[in-house]
């Protein structure tokens, strides 16, 4: 019988959901401090859902995004653990995009102004990762 959605995951469980080995999460407690699994007598961690996405999210940033574990612990320290949340979910890149420009909000949008503001889009997105 499958665990609910709401149920804790003990470490295999939570490294089979998450594809990565379970030495891997023990290693990643170790460098990221908003990582603390509960832990019952004879130290089995466990898991909570919100744990498992917050890992999911700092998986895809090392994995999919191509950060550095100083990359995703100066994320965290910067926009908070929501963000590491967010890419865990698959919303977007942590990186925040600039606002479009003020031409395109109201609606008298050219060409240029549309590139110019997907380059402006590139450039912050590629700042983020060099930062990192």
């Amino acid at each position: 019988m499958a665990k609910g959605p709401e149920a804790f995951r003990t470490i295999s469980e939570a490294a089979e959901e998450l594809s990565v080995p379970q030495h891997v999460l023990r290693f990643w407690e170790t460098r990221f401090g908003f990582i603390k699994p509960m832990k019952r007598a004879g130290g089995r961690r466990f898991y909570r859902p919100v744990d498992i996405q917050v890992l999911a999210g700092v998986r895809r940033l090392l994995h999919d995004e191509g950060y550095t574990i100083k990359g995703v612990q100066k994320l965290h320290r910067e926009q908070g653990i929501k963000v590491l949340m967010a890419a865990g979910a698959g919303e977007g890149t942590a990186v925040a995009s600039p606002p479009p420009p003020r031409a395109a909000q109201t609606g008298g949008v050219t060409p240029l102004l549309l590139a110019l503001h997907d380059l402006e889009t590139a450039k912050a997105r590629l700042d983020g990762l060099l930062r990192n």
